[in-house]
Order: structure tokens, then C-alpha cells, then sequence
């Protein structure tokens, strides 16, 4: 199996009481679904997921999906992870068809950062962005998006209008709202990043004083079939 396959089963009942007895087998429930065919639920391998996981091209990558002797390509689309142990509860997978574009938050590789000349001079990089939405057909789609920071000096930034995007990929934000150049990443002098460090921990801080409190992990996942499972 190669590191961009996964293995699957077909997977019968829901519900909360169901979706825990797969996973103290080691199993992890699933959903496949999209490119215009129904929704089948999958179960797959805790320690096969988790280990691919470590790979961070596999969240932005054309994946093998084999359920029995069936195969399919997919992209990972959404991850639901306990809040606990940061282990994976469920997992959505969306098919791709060759002709129909897909939308996927990419990494972002910032190339350069250590020898530019504001890095010499003793300046420290704040990356303002990690990841980037983007459309595009599933063989255009990239592991990553580079960021170029070898000519940056202190004071200067990136914005997104900056980027080299690849061939065929287009950037959601700026297609969207094309004003919305917002920067990627600055370079300051260390006393002014410590500053406005501290003013937004500060911030967190404050917002955090004034919400409840959330039992639930953050990251949005497409609807599944099953409604009173854990996912």
C-alpha cells in the first residue's frame, strides 16, 4: 500500500453507540461521497490513517481509496478529532472527477526565510497566513504553495497578489475579492513582533473571558448520512 492509498470497508449502522464500538476495534468511521454518486459509509484503520497523517502532503493530495475490490480517487476534505487526545474520530472523503474542479485549503512553504537579508539583520518573520483556498482540477492540484521570502528585508511583507500561484490553480480570495490583498507574511524588527504578540494574546485572552465555552473541535466538515453519529 502506498502512502497516498487508503484501505476501506463498507460500513453498516450509525449512531453514537456504533461509531464507538469501531473505534475500540481500531476502526475509524468514514464517509465517501460527491462527484455525483450517493454517499457510502467506510470504515478505516486508526493506525493507517493516523500514520499518513504524519505526511502533510497527504492533506493535499489525490488519494486511492479501495473499498474491497472497488477503487476510487478522493481528496481528505474534512477531519473531526477528539478533543481530548487530538485523535481522529471521523474522517469525510470527496470524490474527484477529472473534469470537475475541486476547492482545497493548501500549505503554504515559506522558501528562503533564513538567509534573506531582514533574517541576517536580525529581524523575525510573523506568517500571517499557514494555508491557502484554492480551486482547481484534481491534476493541477499542488502538494503546497512556495512563498519566496529570499529578498525580504526588515519592513517589508508579501501580500497575496505577490504569490506565483502554479498553472491552473486559482486563489480563492483574490478571485473573490479582488481587494482583499491581504498580507502573507512580514518581516519586523524582534521588539515590534514581541509587541503586537503580546497585544494579541491580550485579545485572545479578552474574547476568551467573554465566550462560552466549546465542547467541540473547530474544523468544519461537509453534512454526513449519519446524524447521531459522533462526527
Amino acid at each position: 500500500m502506498n502512502e497516498y492509498e487508503l484501505l476501506a470497508e463498507p460500513r453498516v449502522g450509525g449512531g453514537k453507540g456504533a461509531a464507538r464500538r469501531l473505534r475500540r476495534e481500531g476502526m475509524i468511521p468514514a464517509v465517501l461521497y460527491g462527484a455525483g454518486k450517493d454517499t457510502v459509509s467506510i470504515k478505516l484503520n486508526a493506525n493507517d490513517v493516523h500514520k499518513r497523517l504524519e505526511n502533510e502532503a497527504f492533506y493535499s493530495h489525490i488519494l486511492d481509496i479501495k473499498v474491497g475490490s472497488q477503487g476510487t480517487q478522493a481528496v481528505l476534505k474534512a477531519l473531526q478529532r477528539d478533543p481530548t487526545t487530538d485523535r481522529v474520530v471521523h474522517v469525510d472523503l470527496l470524490r474527484v472527477s477529472s473534469s470537475q474542479e475541486i476547492t482545497m485549503h493548501v500549505p503554504l512553504h515559506f522558501a528562503g526565510e533564513d538567509a534573506c537579508p531582514g533574517k541576517k539583520a536580525g529581524g523575525v518573520a510573523n506568517h500571517l497566513l499557514v494555508d491557502l483556498e484554492i480551486s482547481c482540477l484534481p491534476k493541477d492540484l499542488p502538494e503546497y504553495i512556495e512563498v519566496d521570502m529570499s529578498a525580504m528585508d526588515i519592513g517589508d511583507s508579501i501580500h497575496l497578489s505577490e504569490l506565483v500561484m502554479p498553472e491552473g490553480v486559482t486563489l480563492l480570495a483574490l478571485a473573490q475579492e479582488p481587494d482583499h490583498d491581504q498580507p502573507v507574511v512580514s518581516l519586523q524588527h524582534s521588539q515590534k513582533f514581541e509587541e503586537e504578540e503580546e497585544a494579541l494574546l491580550e485579545e485572545g485572552e479578552e474574547l476568551e473571558e467573554g465566550a462560552p465555552a466549546e465542547g467541540t473541535e473547530g474544523e468544519a466538515a461537509p453534512p454526513t448520512p449519519e446524524e447521531g453519529d459522533e462526527s
